[in-house]
Protein backbone atom coordinates (compact mmCIF):
# COMPACT_ATOMS: atom_id res chain seq x y z
CA UNK A 1 0.00 0.00 0.00
CA UNK A 2 1.34 3.45 -0.71
CA UNK A 3 -0.19 4.94 2.52
CA UNK A 4 1.79 5.00 5.13
CA UNK A 5 -0.11 3.03 8.23
CA UNK A 6 0.83 5.40 11.13
CA UNK A 7 -0.59 5.80 14.74
CA UNK A 8 -1.72 9.36 15.46
CA UNK A 9 -3.08 10.12 19.38
CA UNK A 10 -6.46 11.43 19.59
CA UNK A 11 -5.89 14.89 20.49
CA UNK A 12 -8.39 15.49 24.74
CA UNK A 13 -10.68 17.36 23.03
CA UNK A 14 -11.91 14.81 20.50
CA UNK A 15 -14.13 12.96 22.55
CA UNK A 16 -15.86 9.49 21.90
CA UNK A 17 -18.62 10.73 19.74
CA UNK A 18 -22.01 9.45 21.02
CA UNK A 19 -23.58 6.34 20.67
CA UNK A 20 -26.85 5.81 19.73
CA UNK A 21 -29.19 3.02 20.83
CA UNK A 22 -32.53 1.70 18.69
CA UNK A 23 -35.41 3.15 20.46
CA UNK A 24 -35.49 1.98 23.80
CA UNK A 25 -32.31 0.74 25.71
CA UNK A 26 -32.32 -2.71 26.77
CA UNK A 27 -29.59 -5.13 28.19
CA UNK A 28 -26.96 -6.56 25.77
CA UNK A 29 -27.67 -9.75 24.77
CA UNK A 30 -25.42 -12.72 23.21
CA UNK A 31 -26.76 -11.53 20.12
CA UNK A 32 -26.46 -7.68 20.65
CA UNK A 33 -24.20 -6.09 17.74
CA UNK A 34 -23.28 -2.48 17.29
CA UNK A 35 -22.98 -0.50 13.84
CA UNK A 36 -20.01 2.07 13.89
CA UNK A 37 -20.29 4.78 11.40
CA UNK A 38 -17.39 6.47 10.41
CA UNK A 39 -17.90 9.68 8.04
CA UNK A 40 -18.95 13.01 7.99
CA UNK A 41 -21.25 15.84 8.50
CA UNK A 42 -23.89 14.58 6.45
CA UNK A 43 -24.17 11.62 8.55
CA UNK A 44 -23.21 13.09 11.94
CA UNK A 45 -24.73 13.44 15.22
CA UNK A 46 -25.74 17.17 15.92
CA UNK A 47 -26.46 18.98 18.94
CA UNK A 48 -29.38 21.97 19.85
CA UNK A 49 -26.81 25.21 18.81
CA UNK A 50 -26.97 23.19 15.06
CA UNK A 51 -30.67 22.54 14.63
CA UNK A 52 -32.71 21.60 12.41
CA UNK A 53 -29.66 20.22 10.60
CA UNK A 54 -29.68 16.37 11.27
CA UNK A 55 -27.37 13.85 9.58
CA UNK A 56 -28.68 11.00 8.72
CA UNK A 57 -26.60 8.74 11.06
CA UNK A 58 -29.34 10.23 13.90
CA UNK A 59 -32.20 8.75 12.00
CA UNK A 60 -30.84 5.34 11.27
CA UNK A 61 -31.49 3.81 14.51
CA UNK A 62 -35.15 4.06 14.16
CA UNK A 63 -34.98 1.56 11.46
CA UNK A 64 -33.05 -0.82 13.32
CA UNK A 65 -33.94 -3.37 15.83
CA UNK A 66 -32.93 -2.66 19.42
CA UNK A 67 -30.59 -5.67 19.67
CA UNK A 68 -28.48 -3.26 16.71
CA UNK A 69 -27.12 -0.85 18.71
CA UNK A 70 -25.31 2.54 16.53
CA UNK A 71 -22.23 4.13 17.49
CA UNK A 72 -22.53 7.49 15.27
CA UNK A 73 -18.30 8.63 14.77
CA UNK A 74 -19.07 10.91 12.21
CA UNK A 75 -17.96 14.10 12.05
CA UNK A 76 -18.13 17.18 10.65
CA UNK A 77 -15.78 18.75 7.89
CA UNK A 78 -13.60 15.07 7.94
CA UNK A 79 -12.52 13.34 4.68
CA UNK A 80 -11.26 9.74 4.90
CA UNK A 81 -7.67 10.97 5.24
CA UNK A 82 -8.34 13.68 8.24
CA UNK A 83 -10.42 11.01 10.03
CA UNK A 84 -7.40 8.59 9.93
CA UNK A 85 -5.12 11.60 10.97
CA UNK A 86 -6.62 12.62 14.02
CA UNK A 87 -6.72 9.09 15.69
CA UNK A 88 -10.81 9.07 15.30
CA UNK A 89 -10.30 5.43 13.51
CA UNK A 90 -7.92 4.30 16.38
CA UNK A 91 -10.60 5.42 18.27
CA UNK A 92 -13.13 3.43 16.60
CA UNK A 93 -11.12 0.17 16.40
CA UNK A 94 -10.41 0.10 19.53
CA UNK A 95 -14.48 0.02 20.62
CA UNK A 96 -15.25 -2.47 17.84
CA UNK A 97 -15.93 -6.16 18.55
CA UNK A 98 -16.23 -8.94 16.73
CA UNK A 99 -19.59 -9.16 14.82
CA UNK A 100 -20.14 -5.76 14.68
CA UNK A 101 -20.52 -3.63 11.60
CA UNK A 102 -17.74 -0.48 10.74
CA UNK A 103 -19.97 1.70 7.68
CA UNK A 104 -18.06 4.10 5.83
CA UNK A 105 -18.99 6.96 4.15
CA UNK A 106 -16.79 10.01 2.14
CA UNK A 107 -16.03 12.00 -0.37
CA UNK A 108 -17.56 15.33 0.69
CA UNK A 109 -14.62 16.94 2.16
CA UNK A 110 -12.14 14.25 0.01
CA UNK A 111 -13.14 16.27 -2.57
CA UNK A 112 -11.34 19.87 -1.28
CA UNK A 113 -8.72 19.97 -3.32
CA UNK A 114 -7.09 23.15 -2.10
CA UNK A 115 -6.32 21.57 1.11
CA UNK A 116 -4.14 18.97 2.06
CA UNK A 117 -4.88 17.91 5.16
CA UNK A 118 -8.12 16.33 3.85
CA UNK A 119 -7.88 16.05 -0.07
CA UNK A 120 -7.24 13.03 -1.38
CA UNK A 121 -7.43 11.83 -4.90
CA UNK A 122 -10.30 9.35 -6.07
CA UNK A 123 -8.31 6.40 -7.72
CA UNK A 124 -4.74 5.90 -5.46
CA UNK A 125 -5.13 7.92 -1.99
CA UNK A 126 -8.97 7.93 -1.27
CA UNK A 127 -8.33 3.88 -1.99
CA UNK A 128 -5.73 3.65 0.23
CA UNK A 129 -7.36 5.29 3.28
CA UNK A 130 -10.37 3.16 2.90
CA UNK A 131 -8.20 0.25 2.93
CA UNK A 132 -6.82 1.15 6.12
CA UNK A 133 -11.07 0.83 7.56
CA UNK A 134 -11.47 -2.19 5.76
CA UNK A 135 -8.33 -3.84 7.06
CA UNK A 136 -9.25 -2.07 10.45
CA UNK A 137 -12.36 -3.81 11.15
CA UNK A 138 -11.50 -7.09 9.82
CA UNK A 139 -8.21 -8.11 11.57
CA UNK A 140 -11.15 -7.17 14.89
CA UNK A 141 -13.41 -9.87 13.57
CA UNK A 142 -16.06 -6.70 12.39
CA UNK A 143 -17.99 -6.58 9.04
CA UNK A 144 -16.43 -3.47 7.17
CA UNK A 145 -19.42 -1.67 4.72
CA UNK A 146 -19.10 1.31 2.61
CA UNK A 147 -21.37 3.68 1.63
CA UNK A 148 -20.95 5.96 -1.62
CA UNK A 149 -21.50 9.75 -0.44
CA UNK A 150 -25.39 10.89 -0.55
CA UNK A 151 -26.08 13.54 -2.87
CA UNK A 152 -26.14 17.22 -2.43
CA UNK A 153 -28.83 19.10 -3.82
CA UNK A 154 -27.81 20.27 -7.15
CA UNK A 155 -30.22 21.36 -10.70
CA UNK A 156 -29.48 21.52 -13.61
CA UNK A 157 -31.75 24.61 -16.01
CA UNK A 158 -34.08 21.62 -17.24
CA UNK A 159 -34.78 20.38 -13.91
CA UNK A 160 -32.29 17.53 -13.39
CA UNK A 161 -30.68 16.45 -10.25
CA UNK A 162 -27.05 16.43 -10.90
CA UNK A 163 -24.37 13.97 -9.50
CA UNK A 164 -21.90 16.28 -7.49
CA UNK A 165 -18.40 13.54 -6.22
CA UNK A 166 -17.04 13.36 -9.10
CA UNK A 167 -14.80 9.89 -9.40
CA UNK A 168 -14.85 8.88 -5.94
CA UNK A 169 -19.01 7.45 -6.40
CA UNK A 170 -17.17 4.70 -8.80
CA UNK A 171 -13.64 4.63 -7.20
CA UNK A 172 -15.72 3.17 -3.79
CA UNK A 173 -17.51 1.18 -5.55
CA UNK A 174 -14.50 -0.36 -7.85
CA UNK A 175 -12.46 -1.18 -4.30
CA UNK A 176 -16.08 -2.60 -2.84
CA UNK A 177 -15.61 -5.40 -5.65
CA UNK A 178 -12.01 -5.76 -5.21
CA UNK A 179 -12.32 -6.30 -1.45
CA UNK A 180 -15.76 -7.54 -1.38
CA UNK A 181 -16.98 -5.22 0.66
CA UNK A 182 -20.72 -4.70 0.71
CA UNK A 183 -21.67 -1.58 -0.71
CA UNK A 184 -24.94 0.90 0.30
CA UNK A 185 -24.96 3.02 -3.10
CA UNK A 186 -26.58 5.83 -1.57
CA UNK A 187 -24.99 8.35 -4.10
CA UNK A 188 -26.96 6.95 -6.74
CA UNK A 189 -30.09 6.27 -4.70
CA UNK A 190 -30.09 9.67 -3.09
CA UNK A 191 -29.81 11.13 -6.35
CA UNK A 192 -32.14 9.33 -7.95
CA UNK A 193 -34.92 10.47 -4.85
CA UNK A 194 -33.82 13.94 -5.49
CA UNK A 195 -35.07 13.50 -9.62
CA UNK A 196 -38.36 12.13 -8.20
CA UNK A 197 -38.73 15.68 -5.86
CA UNK A 198 -38.11 17.89 -8.17
CA UNK A 199 -36.03 20.76 -7.22
CA UNK A 200 -38.70 22.30 -5.50
CA UNK A 201 -39.46 19.65 -3.43
CA UNK A 202 -35.66 18.89 -2.35
CA UNK A 203 -36.06 21.83 -0.38
CA UNK A 204 -38.22 20.13 2.38
CA UNK A 205 -35.12 17.29 2.92
CA UNK A 206 -32.56 20.39 3.22
CA UNK A 207 -31.76 22.40 5.64
CA UNK A 208 -33.18 25.49 3.96
CA UNK A 209 -34.48 28.20 6.81
CA UNK A 210 -35.27 31.75 6.91
CA UNK A 211 -31.69 32.54 7.18
CA UNK A 212 -30.20 29.95 5.70
CA UNK A 213 -30.01 27.90 1.91
CA UNK A 214 -28.15 24.57 2.77
CA UNK A 215 -27.67 22.20 -0.58
CA UNK A 216 -25.78 19.28 1.89
CA UNK A 217 -26.93 18.97 4.96
CA UNK A 218 -30.58 17.65 5.72
CA UNK A 219 -33.36 18.54 8.19
CA UNK A 220 -35.05 15.88 9.85
CA UNK A 221 -37.60 14.74 6.71
CA UNK A 222 -34.31 14.68 4.52
CA UNK A 223 -32.16 12.63 7.27
CA UNK A 224 -35.04 10.28 7.81
CA UNK A 225 -34.84 9.51 4.06
CA UNK A 226 -31.75 8.91 3.89
CA UNK A 227 -31.34 6.85 7.00
CA UNK A 228 -34.68 4.70 5.36
CA UNK A 229 -32.53 4.48 2.08
CA UNK A 230 -29.83 2.95 4.23
CA UNK A 231 -31.72 0.68 6.24
CA UNK A 232 -32.98 -1.06 2.73
CA UNK A 233 -29.50 -1.19 1.47
CA UNK A 234 -27.99 -3.17 4.37
CA UNK A 235 -30.84 -5.40 4.08
CA UNK A 236 -31.04 -5.76 0.06
CA UNK A 237 -27.09 -6.56 0.30
CA UNK A 238 -27.77 -9.32 3.03
CA UNK A 239 -25.31 -7.16 5.68
CA UNK A 240 -28.95 -7.45 8.08
CA UNK A 241 -31.52 -9.72 7.64
CA UNK A 242 -35.47 -8.96 8.01
CA UNK A 243 -35.03 -10.09 12.03
CA UNK A 244 -32.75 -6.76 12.40
CA UNK A 245 -34.84 -3.66 10.40
CA UNK A 246 -38.13 -2.17 10.93
CA UNK A 247 -39.90 0.38 10.52
CA UNK A 248 -38.71 0.31 6.63
CA UNK A 249 -42.41 0.99 4.85
CA UNK A 250 -44.03 3.50 7.99
CA UNK A 251 -44.34 6.87 8.64
CA UNK A 252 -41.41 8.10 11.40
CA UNK A 253 -42.29 11.24 13.25
CA UNK A 254 -39.94 14.21 12.97
CA UNK A 255 -40.10 14.71 16.64
CA UNK A 256 -38.64 11.45 17.22
CA UNK A 257 -35.91 13.79 15.81
CA UNK A 258 -33.75 15.26 19.08
CA UNK A 259 -30.23 17.57 19.08
CA UNK A 260 -29.04 16.98 22.77
CA UNK A 261 -26.44 19.54 24.07
CA UNK A 262 -23.12 19.62 23.39
CA UNK A 263 -20.82 18.04 26.13
CA UNK A 264 -17.52 18.65 24.50
CA UNK A 265 -15.83 20.18 20.95
CA UNK A 266 -15.61 17.53 17.98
Amino acid sequence: MSLTRRQVTVAAAAAVPLALSGIGTAEASQSHRTLFIAGDSTAAQKFADAAPETGWGMALPFFLHKRLSVSNHAVNGRSSKSFVDEGRLDVVLAAIRPGDLLLIQFAHNDEKDTDPTRYTEPWSTYQDHLRLYVDGARARGARPVFATAVERRRFDAGGNALPTHGDYPAAMRALAREERVALLDLQALSLALWQELGAEGTKTYFNWTATEQDNTHFNPPGAIAVARLAARELLRTRVLNARDVCRLNEEIPESWITWPQATATA
